[in-house]
C-alpha cells in the first residue's frame, strides 16, 4: 500500500472511531445484560408457578380467557394476546384505549394465564418491579437514548461509523503486521505500544462478529422507518378495499382467528394476535403472527389477516425483503437463537469489544500526551489499528 493511501485509511479509522466510540461503549455495556434479558426476567419474575400437569394437557379456549380479562377490566380494551408456544401460557394485554396506549405505553397492563387451567399467574403492568424498571432503562438507553426515533437514527449513524472503523482498521492491519508475527504483543517496550498490539489483536480476531453485530445493529435501528414504509405502502394498498366499511362492534372469535391462520400457514404456529382497531394494523382484522419451528424460521414471522366481521381468511401477508432482513438481523444481533452457550459467547465477544473501544480511547489520549511532551514525532493515528511509524519505517519505531 502506498504511503498516501495508508495515511488516508488511518485518517478514516481515527475519526470514525473517535466519533462513535463513547456511544458504542454505552451500547456494548447496555447490550451485555440484554443478551440475558429473558434469564433476568425469569430470575425476578414473581408470577405464580404453572400447575403440575402432563405436557400434553389440553389448553383452555382462548375466547374464555379473553372474556375473563374483559370481565376483570370492563373499561379496558383488549389489544394483544400472546399464545406461548414453548410455555403453557397466554398473556392478554389491555389498555384504556389504543390512543392511550400510543400516548403512554405504561398505561398497558397484562394478565398472564396458565393456558391449561385458566388460573391467573400474574396481573399488572409489564414494568412492575425494580428489575423490570431497570431493564427498561437499559433497553431504552441501548435502543434510542430515551430520544425516540431521532435517538434511534443517531445510534444507527454511530453504528454505521463503527462499521467504517472496523473495515478501515482491517485495511491498515495488514501493513502493520508486515514485519511482525501474528498476535505479537511487544510487552517489553512502552505501555502504549503494548496496548496498541492488544488493540490490534482484539480488534482483528473477532472481525467477522464485529461486522455482523455492527451491520445488524444499524438495521435494527431502522425498524420504525421500515415498518412505517410497509404500512404506508403495502398495508395501505391491502386495506384500500375496506375503506369506509364499519368497524365491527362485536368482532368474531379470536380463537377461530388463530385456527384460520394456522390452517392457512402449514408448518407454522400462531404465537400472537393483534385485535382490530390497532393503529399498527387494521381496524377490520385480527392480525395473527405465525412463525416456523426450526432455528431460522422460528425467527421469521408471517402475519395473517382474518376478517373480524365474519372470521374468514382475508390474506396471508408476504413480508417485504427489508422486513425479512430486519427479522433475521435481530437474533444475529443478540445471539439468542442458540440457547445459553451462544449467549455466553456473545457476552464474551461483547466484553472483548468493550476492551477494544476502551483501548482505542487510551491510545488516542496517550498519543496526545506524547505530543504534548514532545517525546517523539509521529503521525497521530488515534484509535487506528496500526501505528503509522511502525508501518512506514524499516523496523519497529520503538
Amino acid at each position: 500500500m502506498r504511503r498516501a493511501t495508508l495515511l488516508k485509511w488511518l485518517w478514516i479509522h481515527k475519526w470514525s472511531s473517535l466519533i462513535c466510540t463513547v456511544f458504542l461503549l454505552l451500547i456494548c455495556v447496555t447490550g451485555l445484560p440484554l443478551v440475558f434479558e429473558d434469564e433476568i426476567a425469569d430470575l425476578f419474575d414473581d408470577a405464580l408457578p404453572y400447575a403440575a400437569m402432563p405436557p400434553d394437557a389440553a389448553r383452555i379456549d382462548l375466547d374464555r380467557l379473553i372474556a375473563k380479562s374483559r370481565a376483570a377490566y370492563p373499561d379496558q380494551t383488549v389489544m394483544f394476546a400472546v399464545v406461548g408456544d414453548d410455555e403453557p401460557k397466554v398473556v392478554v394485554s389491555l389498555a384504556p384505549s389504543w390512543e392511550a396506549f400510543q400516548a403512554d405505553r405504561r398505561s398497558m397492563r397484562q394478565i398472564r394465564f396458565d393456558a391449561r387451567t385458566g388460573d391467573v399467574l400474574k396481573n399488572g403492568a409489564p414494568l412492575d418491579g425494580r428489575a423490570a424498571s431497570v431493564m427498561n432503562v437499559v433497553r431504552q438507553l441501548h435502543v434510542d437514548l430515551f430520544a425516540g426515533l431521532p435517538g434511534e437514527l443517531f445510534l444507527g449513524a454511530m453504528g454505521l461509523l463503527f462499521v467504517v472503523a472496523i473495515v478501515s482498521g482491517a485495511v491498515v492491519y495488514g501493513p502493520f503486521m508486515r514485519r511482525l508475527e501474528f498476535a505479537t504483543i511487544r510487552s517489553g517496550r512502552s505501555r502504549r505500544l503494548k496496548w496498541l498490539d492488544l488493540h490490534n489483536l482484539l480488534g482483528v480476531v473477532p472481525l467477522v462478529w464485529l461486522l455482523v453485530v455492527g451491520v445488524t445493529g444499524v438495521i435494527n435501528e431502522l425498524s420504525k422507518p421500515m415498518f412505517s414504509l410497509w404500512q404506508m405502502t403495502e398495508v395501505r394498498a391491502m386495506l384500500a378495499s375496506f375503506a369506509g366499511s364499519p368497524i365491527p362492534a362485536q368482532p368474531s372469535s379470536p380463537r377461530a382467528a388463530l385456527e384460520v391462520a394456522e390452517a392457512a400457514t402449514p408448518g407454522m404456529t400462531p404465537v400472537s394476535v393483534t385485535f382490530p382497531g390497532s393503529p399498527f394494523g387494521s381496524p377490520y382484522h385480527y392480525i395473527v403472527w405465525t412463525k416456523g419451528h426450526d432455528p431460522l424460521t422460528s425467527r421469521l414471522f408471517k402475519p395473517v389477516l382474518v376478517d373480524a366481521r365474519n372470521g374468514k381468511l382475508a390474506a396471508v401477508v408476504q413480508m417485504p425483503w427489508y422486513l425479512t432482513a430486519l427479522q433475521v438481523s435481530r437474533p444475529l444481533h443478540f445471539g439468542d437463537y442458540g440457547g445459553m452457550p451462544l449467549k455466553i459467547i456473545w457476552a464474551l465477544l461483547d466484553c472483548v469489544t468493550i476492551v477494544v473501544l476502551g483501548s482505542g480511547l487510551y491510545l488516542w489520549w496517550a498519543r496526545r500526551s506524547d505530543f504534548a511532551g514532545a517525546a517523539e514525532i509521529a503521525p497521530a493515528a488515534g484509535t487506528a489499528a496500526a501505528d503509522t511509524a511502525n508501518v512506514l519505517s524499516p523496523g519497529p519505531a520503538e
